[in-house]
């Protein structure tokens, strides 16, 4: 499902009026019914005589609360609406569906001053439509008023596209803001909706159809793919009835050192726990006890280590390389360390190697200034660096905090390098060797733990070794990860969330997503 801009959107909307022959009044019937339907299926109870105040704004935003609440109010919901007259400077559409709920009976009041309502709202819920994708800057005066007593109130709160204050294109805000439970966004999501403060003042995003045909999306080449549940469930492999272990994967991971055991038993772990039929962990023979104590399902591979260090030695690098050949997919960096040795081992491994390969941590630090290892792969390497990380790879002091910015800068090493690129953050990034990008919607500041890294290693090179594309193993990776992290703060709250617990509720994300 594409992203898109407030422009974007605007362009959508034009050429569907202009162009393809649906008038504006019919958008915003799709787009008001549509929100409530979906209300009315997900949140609202309206044959139950749920109680619904709706504030509405002077533009076309508005336009689209006054059909939510004529269709909630037909459905059998009690509805309330109050707008920001006057009423004579209303868009003709919104005027027209006002008086289209005024006509049916909607209890409609114009809303002069906040001293008209009561302090303490008397409703099940509030939805908010006030500003709509178009609107930038402040709010000012009576809506700026407006929103502060909606954040006030206890109620469920719904957004109408986004909430109102919100910059749609880099989820930022001037002053104040809604905070809602959930927002219907129109049509197709944007960026705004998933960029920190956005995220969190959004709630649960519902993306609602207003019956924009297909081709006028495709006609403005959109770049950017918000990462689905929908999406990711279709990508999982279904499982053999009748399948061995055999049938389902040997992952190869080259992970671990001498006080980093558990990166090495958290990715191993991770991967068997996302279906992989084996994980084989080579690592130092002195960090080999406390790995295979660790992660019992995985098999282990004692490697030569340098002197005293506990750290993988060069002159294992052959023994390395008959390892991973033996297996369908390879995994290098967790807990690793940087030892000169370990690096220039990695870079040796990694330029010669056939497999399917995911590439994290010091695995990616072996990797700067030599990224020409990785060239000419038949299938293109996946790094999954954090900003400090990819920084250092791309050789920037920083990287950009625009969220337009971060994915072109994205694209463009992908692109250059033909790599798949997980650039982690909030929200996380993906970007592919032919100029595709991703944005993923899942994942919490829980996660921002020690180790976290190393589940999702696991997470994607189990995928890489069922036979998964890539960039689809990605994908999954990336969203799965987070849906778990998300399912673990849940029950144990985001600051009590540890690496471990994200492996805990990986069955959980599947079951989630029906796989």
């Amino acid at each position: 499902m594409k992203l898109v801009t407030a422009e974007q959107m605007r362009s959508i909307d034009r050429e569907t009026i202009d162009n393809q022959g649906i008038p504006g009044d019919q958008l915003m019937e799709n787009a008001g019914r549509g929100i409530a339907d979906k209300l009315n299926s997900l949140v609202i109870d309206a044959s139950s005589g749920d109680t619904v105040t709706v504030f509405c704004g002077k533009g076309n935003n508005g336009g689209d609360g006054f059909v939510v609440g004529r269709c909630l109010y037909q459905a059998g919901a009690k509805v309330v609406v109050y707008f920001l007259g006057p009423l004579d400077k209303l868009p003709a559409d919104a005027r027209l569906n006002f008086d289209r709920a005024a006509g049916v009976g909607v209890d409609m009041h114009e809303l002069n001053s906040i001293d008209q309502l009561p302090a303490e709202l008397d409703t099940n819920y509030i939805i908010d439509a006030i500003f709509g994708t178009g609107f930038t800057g402040a709010p000012r005066g009576q809506a700026a008023e407006l929103i502060d007593y909606i954040n006030i109130q206890p109620q469920c709160t719904i957004a109408i596209d986004l909430p109102s204050g919100l910059n749609a294109d880099n989820g930022q805000h001037d002053g104040v803001a809604v905070r809602a439970d959930y927002t219907c966004t129109l049509a197709l999501p944007k960026y705004g909706l998933f960029v920190t403060p956005g995220r969190e003042l959004a709630g649960a995003v519902i993306t609602v159809p207003i019956g924009i045909p297909d081709g006028v999306v495709d006609s403005l080449d959109l770049k950017t793919d918000l990462i689905t549940p929908d999406r990711v469930a279709s990508l999982i492999p279904e499982r053999k009835p009748n399948g061995h272990k055999g049938d389902f994967g040997k992952l190869f991971l080259l992970a671990g050192s001498v006080g980093m055991t558990g990166a090495a038993a958290m990715a191993a772990k991770s991967a068997l726990r996302s279906g992989c039929g084996m994980a084989k962990v080579g690592c130092p023979h002195t960090a080999l006890p406390l790995i295979a104590s660790s992660v019992l399902e995985a098999t282990t591979w004692p490697l030569p280590d340098v002197a005293r260090k506990g750290a993988l030695a060069l002159r294992g690098l052959g023994e390395v390389r008959k390892l991973a050949s033996q297996h369908d997919a390879v995994a290098v960096g967790p807990g690793v360390g940087t030892h000169h040795e370990t690096s220039e081992l990695i870079r040796r491994f990694v330029s010669s190697l056939e497999q399917p390969l995911v590439v994290d941590a010091d695995g990616l630090n072996a990797l700067v200034g030599h990224l020409d290892v990785l060239a000419k792969k038949n299938v293109p390497p996946i790094l999954t660096p954090h900003p400090g990380e990819f920084c250092r790879l791309a050789g920037l002091d920083v990287l950009p905090e625009d969220i337009h910015e971060r994915i072109q800068t994205g694209q463009q090493f992908a692109t250059e390098h033909r790599v798949i690129l997980v650039l982690k953050g909030s929200p996380t990034i993906v970007a592919g060797p032919n100029g595709e990008s991703f944005l993923n919607p899942t994942g919490n500041s829980g996660m921002a733990t020690g180790g976290s890294g190393d589940v999702l290693t696991g997470v994607i090179g189990s995928f890489l070794a069922q036979g998964v594309r890539a960039i689809e193993a990605t994908l999954i990776g990336v969203f799965v990860h987070g849906l778990a992290g998300d399912l673990a703060a849940d029950q144990l709250t985001e600051r009590s969330v540890i690496a471990g617990d994200l492996i805990e509720y990986l069955s959980e994300a599947y079951e989630t997503l029906g796989c």
